[in-house]
């Protein structure tokens, strides 16, 4: 395999573009206690001529995504600096975008789509409580409109940004999925070629701007320290930026929440839905949560990028039975929405599309202040004594940690 190129973005300091402060990452915690131990994947050995050395990586990836379907990637190609100017980039957004942007460009989630710009008041266009959390998400016709669909403060900037999803997109994760398709023992190209939606910067995917920032006492009482409840991700896979304030949590094998520590530089990746059903249970979908961080960062802003990567939307997934590893060892009858698309299929029942499965989630979203839904007998049960959180979309019912 020939040596992957390096991220050559645009340079930041062509004609036309304003001056951009430089973001300064804010201190790490201090506390130690109840963080994750992630495995970290260095992607350049998939460029190494060394037969022994690209299959002892493709070993590491295979227990990281059955233990966790959580891992840390590191060289995948962008250097420190490079990622500091897209952050500083996200922090330029929060700080020059103006009134008529935001209302311009004002989410409508309840058409299930992510797209424009998210106020801090819930995850519905009408304002709700506080919560705090701004963003920016591109979906596919934002790259299409960048004049009318992103906020003006940044059009000077959509070279670096577009160039930036582009190498994510075609170069990161296309060699993730590659690492995905040999677990599979299928060819490298298979996930790409066959799942991975294309189309633009992000396929039907989102690149997101997100600024987390610190919430009243009553929002916290309210929704009892979570920022974003406990969830799966309905896609591919998740390309998430490591960041020094701990609001990411993972849920455990031993069923409780830890923080992801901070890696400077790294990939956090998560395992979608969709890799968890193509791969018939052998890949976990990453249970996740973002809750308040550790008493010395409650009042520091968290600024976040990431990059969600979606499968073709209509397609209807299923395993890959083709896959030598799915013949040989079968599937993994118990695990998480495999599970429930299984027992629609065997039931003679259509499963819902990619597109389906990512909206009526999207469209249904409800916040964690949300004291209505977010109660045993509501959107909540009861099972072996924890509080998990119960939907069901489409016939599939999901059961995930609060």
């Amino acid at each position: 395999m020939a040596p992957t190129a390096s991220f050559n973005p645009p340079s930041a300091d062509l004609p036309g573009k304003p001056f951009v402060p430089e973001w300064i990452p804010p201190a790490v915690t201090t506390e130690k206690h109840n963080f994750a131990q992630l495995k970290s994947i260095d992607l350049s050995l998939l460029d190494s001529e060394d037969s022994a050395v690209v299959n002892d990586l493709i070993q590491q990836v295979k227990v990281a995504i059955r233990d966790d379907g959580f891992l840390f990637l590191e060289n995948y190609g962008v250097s420190l600096e490079q990622l500091h100017r897209q952050f500083a980039l996200a922090q330029y957004l929060y700080n020059n975008i103006n009134e008529e942007d935001k209302e311009r460009l004002l989410f409508d989630p309840d058409t299930g789509v992510w797209s424009g710009y998210k106020h801090p008041y819930g995850f519905k266009r009408h304002r709700g409580p506080p919560d705090g959390i701004e963003q920016f998400n591109w979906y596919k016709p934002d790259w299409q409109d960048i004049p009318n669909r992103v906020p003006s403060c940044l059009h000077p900037f959509m070279d670096e940004i577009e160039s930036f999803c582009n190498y994510l997109t075609q170069s990161v994760n296309r060699r993730l999925l590659t690492l995905f398709s040999r677990v599979l023992e299928l060819p490298d190209d298979y996930l790409w070629n066959n799942v991975q939606s294309h189309g633009s910067p992000t396929g039907e995917g989102y690149f997101r701007h997100a600024l987390f920032r610190p919430v009243q006492k009553q929002t916290e009482e309210a929704s009892k320290g979570l920022r974003m409840h406990g969830h799966t991700d309905f896609g591919l896979t998740t390309l998430l930026f490591s960041v020094p304030i701990s609001c990411l949590q993972i849920w455990g094998r031993d069923e409780q929440w830890y923080y992801v520590p901070y890696k400077p530089g790294a990939l956090v990746i998560n395992i979608g839905d969709t890799l968890e059903i193509v791969s018939g249970g052998h890949f976990k979908a990453t249970r996740h949560r973002v809750f308040k961080p550790p008493v010395d960062q409650l009042n520091e802003e968290r600024l976040s990028l990431v990059l969600f990567n979606s499968s073709v939307g209509e397609l209807r997934m299923q395993p890959a039975y083709e896959s030598p590893l799915i013949q040989r060892e079968g599937c993994v009858e118990e695990q998480g929405v495999y599970k429930e698309f299984r027992n629609l299929t065997s039931q003679g029942k259509l499963v819902p599309t990619n597109r389906q499965w990512r909206e009526i989630q999207i469209a249904t979203c409800t916040d964690p202040t949300d004291t209505v839904r977010n109660r045993v007998g509501a959107d909540q049960v009861l099972i072996d004594g924890k509080v998990m959180h119960q939907r069901e979309y489409m016939g599939v019912k999901v059961v995930l940690p609060v």
